[in-house]
């Protein structure tokens, strides 16, 4: 959407045009909000939600673990995993055979947000042997 131009005027001629051109300077781009929109629909799902949940509570689990955890099959969470790996909510790494799942920074924001009530890991890395 071009902000340059108005898309229509007030009939009622009620701009005031310097709060209007304070507000308009403040609202993001469209990149960013697209990739704000793209982020939220990241978490837009009760199974999405319940799976950065856990990974918020827990910082890096399995797709074994993970299913265990919320109680739904591993394709499923699997494939919701996925989806969060592409809204750019959870990473991934390689523990032998294993890959291990973990919310972003950003994951762990719009988490904090959603549902402030579950305790967000800092990101740290986990203490097991």
């Amino acid at each position: 959407m071009d902000m340059s131009e108005p898309l229509g005027t007030c009939d009622l001629l009620c701009l005031d045009l310097p709060h209007a051109e304070q507000i308009r300077t403040a609202v993001p781009d469209i990149a960013t909000v697209q990739a704000a929109a793209a982020a939220a629909r990241g978490l837009s799902d009760a199974t999405r939600l319940s799976i950065a949940a856990a990974l918020a509570a827990g910082d890096e689990l399995c797709v074994c673990d993970m299913a265990w955890v919320i109680g739904l099959p591993q394709g499923l969470v699997s494939h919701h995993l996925r989806q969060l790996k592409n809204a750019s909510l959870v990473s991934s790494r390689r523990q032998g055979k294993l890959v291990m799942y973990r919310l972003t920074e950003r994951g762990r924001q719009l988490m904090a947000a959603v549902l402030p009530t579950v305790n967000v890991a800092a990101g740290k890395e986990p203490d097991r042997v």
